[in-house]
């Protein structure tokens, strides 16, 4: 079993991402179940706002979501995209969603009038809801996410950690006939912010004083405890295909602890430097029941002796690392420790 690049380790230390989740979820089933009466008011009338003057609803037309579907899909990616709050910061990650809501806002407008001018077509209301922010996450998630094949479908089409992202972005991009404009309006706002084009993320950023207030608000109510360590059982169809996926998970979990066991010795001891290949040493699980099942006498290892530490690392994989926000240095130590496994090398660093 593979560990996906997300991590997998709930909510934690992402109290934004829940908030996100839980408050306008709860709104959207209640103003479409309870209070339909209300739809009015949560609409996204681009025409109300050109011809009636109505701009606040440029703000209540893009906060909830009145169609269960687009909140469904939408909570599963801001569910995934999670792991940018953790990887930069509640107050960062609060930035770029304000920032990609505010320009997508004005890339809706231009978008709708450049159609209406050029094709005559006239898009008086697109779907409400925070879909803008959520579109333009996809930016960050196709540049900084390592792409790491799980397998391959009829032998030519690969699966890889992040399809199943795509494919929720893909259901909610069809999910209605106009959606396809916000899903442009998201990703040109999250391509402008991303590349910090005209210095916007100067001017388009949650002010420190909001950024403190929310930490005091939120994270006591939103925040989760630490996850433990222990792995959950495997989920096969088989007794033996249960047991193979737990035994790569130990194996997995091993690896991760003896590297953070190296670093902290590492930290102890200056003088010391380089980092264990851990797998030259310990051979993974299954291969460890494979030895006990060869017969005859096996000959006697030489007494261990410390190798030095000459692993080479893929350089590209050091990139891809460094560009996620990493330090070359912990880039090279995950890289080594883990037999250059992109995945385990990552999902090390961001428990660490």
């Amino acid at each position: 079993m593979m560990f996906t690049s997300t991590g997998s380790w709930g909510l934690y230390k992402a109290p934004l991402s829940k908030s996100l989740l839980l408050l306008p979820t709860v709104l959207s089933v209640l103003l479409t179940v309870l209070l339909p009466q209300y739809h009015d008011m949560f609409t996204y009338n681009l025409q109300a706002v050109r011809q009636g003057k109505e701009f606040w609803r440029l703000v209540s037309g893009r906060l909830f979501c009145l169609d269960l579907k687009d909140t469904f899909c939408s909570s599963l990616l801001i569910y995934n995209f999670r792991i940018f709050e953790r990887r930069f910061g509640s107050h960062k990650f609060a930035s770029f969603l304000f920032g990609a809501w505010i320009l997508s806002a004005f890339v809706d407008l231009l978008l709708t009038e450049a159609l209406r001018f050029m094709f005559e077509l006239q898009v008086d209301v697109l779907p409400a809801g925070l879909l803008g922010p959520v579109f333009a996450l996809f930016v960050p998630f196709y540049n900084s996410i390592p792409r790491v094949q799980v397998t391959q479908v009829l032998g030519h089409v690969s699966i890889t950690n992040k399809s199943l992202t795509y494919i929720v972005g893909a259901q909610l991009l069809t999910s209605s006939a106009y959606m396809w404009i916000v899903a442009c309006s998201g990703l040109i706002a999250g391509m402008f912010y991303y590349s910090n084009k005209l210095a916007v993320q100067k001017f388009l950023r949650v002010p420190e004083w909001m950024a403190r207030c929310g930490s005091v608000l939120l994270e006591p109510v939103f925040s989760d405890s630490e996850p433990t360590a222990e792995a959950p059982l495997g989920m096969g169809a088989t007794l033996d295909i249960q047991r193979q996926q737990r035994m790569d998970m130990l194996d997995q979990q091993l690896l991760l602890t003896q590297l953070a066991h190296f670093r902290r010795n590492a930290q102890q001891q200056p003088a010391q430097t380089g980092l264990l290949n851990w797998n030259r040493f310990f051979p993974s699980l299954r291969h460890r029941g494979q030895n006990r099942l060869q017969e005859g006498p096996q000959p006697q290892q030489p007494p261990y002796t410390h190798p030095p530490d000459n692993t080479d690392v893929v350089e590209e994989q050091v990139a891809r690392l460094m560009e996620m926000g990493f330090s070359r240095m912990d880039a090279q130590e995950a890289l080594r420790a883990s037999n250059n496994d992109i995945n385990i090398a990552t999902n090390f660093l961001l428990q660490h």
